[in-house]
């Protein structure tokens, strides 16, 4: 088979690929990432604390994560007809895409938000903040980071169970590599493919890099708060090595700042 031929082949086969990881990733982030907090919030010593409400959402999690991805395709084949109206192509496959990752992300997630420190759900609250308030405020920015690098991970994971889709008829590069380097023994076609789906990995791993190193250092502002705080309450040394005595009062200003202060008046 000539590059004329292999050529319109690719075109289409990758523009199914795109669309069916693509749509897939969004509603896994739609619905993994609120799945992932309440795993937190329910789990013991959460701020909405639901044992029988955490239990059962982790065992579906379970099971979700347990099957493979192939059983799971041909196991759930009539809500996929229910959902996408076929058992066919692109759109057909990406309701076994989605139901397989949502649960592997929510997991990512879930591990993402227990490393956030429990001091900032404390300051957040200390403010008056409700629990959406410290999800939204607390949680979520601070472990942003990690969950760009965990949604990166599930992506990656998509295009692999994108081409392995292709074995049922899912459409995309898979088919492709199905339909002609097994089937038709095209070993030329079979080599350009793997070579795309390297490449689309790679670009999807650098772009999350990317991201993850710029995010690494944010934090919303209840965050930057207690930052401040904690670093305007950490003891300083005098010269002797000794801790300095707390200024008191008359030594700062309404403000806070140490230039503003006035002097004490003596007494009479």
């Amino acid at each position: 088979m000539t590059w004329d031929d292999m050529q319109p082949l690719l075109q289409t086969a990758t523009r199914e690929t795109l669309y069916m990881v693509g749509v897939a990733a969004l509603v896994t982030l739609l619905v993994g990432l609120p799945v992932g907090v309440l795993l937190v919030l329910t789990d013991r010593g959460g701020l909405l604390a639901n044992r029988p409400v955490n239990k059962a959402v982790g065992a579906v999690v379970n099971i979700g994560r347990s099957l493979p991805f192939i059983i799971l395709m041909v196991a759930i084949i009539p809500f996929t007809r229910w959902v996408a109206g076929t058992t066919l192509g692109w759109q057909a496959a990406t309701v076994p895409l989605a139901v397989g990752a949502v649960p592997f992300f929510a997991r990512l997630v879930e591990a993402s938000v227990r490393e956030v420190d429990p001091g900032l759900v404390e300051a957040v609250q200390a403010m008056g903040g409700s629990t959406w308030t410290v999800v939204r405020k607390a949680l979520l920015p601070e472990a942003l980071a990690s969950l760009v690098a965990g949604l990166t991970t599930t992506v990656i994971a998509l295009v692999g169970y994108s081409a392995m889709a292709g074995t049922v008829g899912g459409g995309g590069l898979g088919t492709l590599a199905v339909n002609y380097g097994y089937m038709r023994f095209e070993t030329g076609f079979m080599v350009v493919i793997v070579i795309e789906l390297v490449i689309l990995v790679t670009l999807v791993q650098l772009v999350g890099d990317v991201a993850v190193r710029r995010l690494s250092h944010r934090g919303s502002g209840p965050v930057r708060l207690l930052r401040r705080r904690r670093a305007a309450a950490a003891p300083q040394s005098t010269p002797t090595g000794g801790e300095a005595p707390d200024p008191g009062p008359a030594a700062t200003g309404a403000d806070g700042d140490p230039a503003a202060a006035r002097p004490a008046s003596s007494p009479r």
